[in-house]
């Protein structure tokens, strides 16, 4: 069961890094339309430097997830290679718990961020005064969600290993040595 709603997880969340990666694409455009632009000595669009920052913010806040569930963000697992399959397991899960925790304690401390924002109608101080609130919404967005997936992949693994499936966790949150991914 914990493996199907992780198999579903995965799945969804390699939606939402396509429909990012597109959201990239069309920002990495814009810049390189301005760019062509003031090379042929046309006028700039204007603010590509301030909408590639906010693309850069909410796409990182919503690919980490992504990351997350392929395994895709940095361990240092000196420890865990030296223990069996049950002292990995524990060590996944801990890290795991101290992930989702920290994850958690971020988007609860982003909030405050966004609502002063919404509250006061905060601008950007650039020449398009873009509303705050625009960027801001989709980036915390994003960090609930990633503290979702962490905390709901940490509960799915650690059942999966109190049931004692050390290999199907380990396939979930392990941390795998560059040699393995190599081969």
């Amino acid at each position: 069961m914990e493996m199907i709603w992780i198999a579903r997880l995965r799945r969804l969340n390699a939606g939402i890094a396509v429909a990012t990666g597109a959201v990239l694409l069309a920002c990495a455009a814009f810049v390189l339309i301005d760019i062509v632009l003031r090379g042929l000595g046309l006028p700039s669009l204007g603010g590509t430097e301030e909408i590639a920052g906010y693309v850069m913010a909410v796409a990182t806040a919503w690919g980490m997830s992504y990351a997350l569930l392929e395994l895709g963000h940095v361990r240092i697992d000196l420890l865990r290679a030296r223990g069996g399959a049950r002292v990995r397991a524990a060590l996944d899960v801990l890290s795991m718990a101290i992930l989702s925790a920290t994850v958690v304690f971020i988007a609860i401390k982003a909030w405050p961020v966004v609502e002063r924002s919404i509250t006061m109608g905060s601008r950007a101080n650039t020449p398009l005064e873009t509303p705050l609130a625009w960027a801001q919404v989709p980036w915390f967005a994003g960090w609930v969600w990633f503290a979702a997936m962490a905390c709901l992949l940490t509960a799915l693994s650690a059942s999966l290993v109190l049931r004692g499936r050390l290999d199907e966790a380990e396939a979930a949150i392990g941390a795998f040595a560059e040699a393995d991914t190599l081969k």
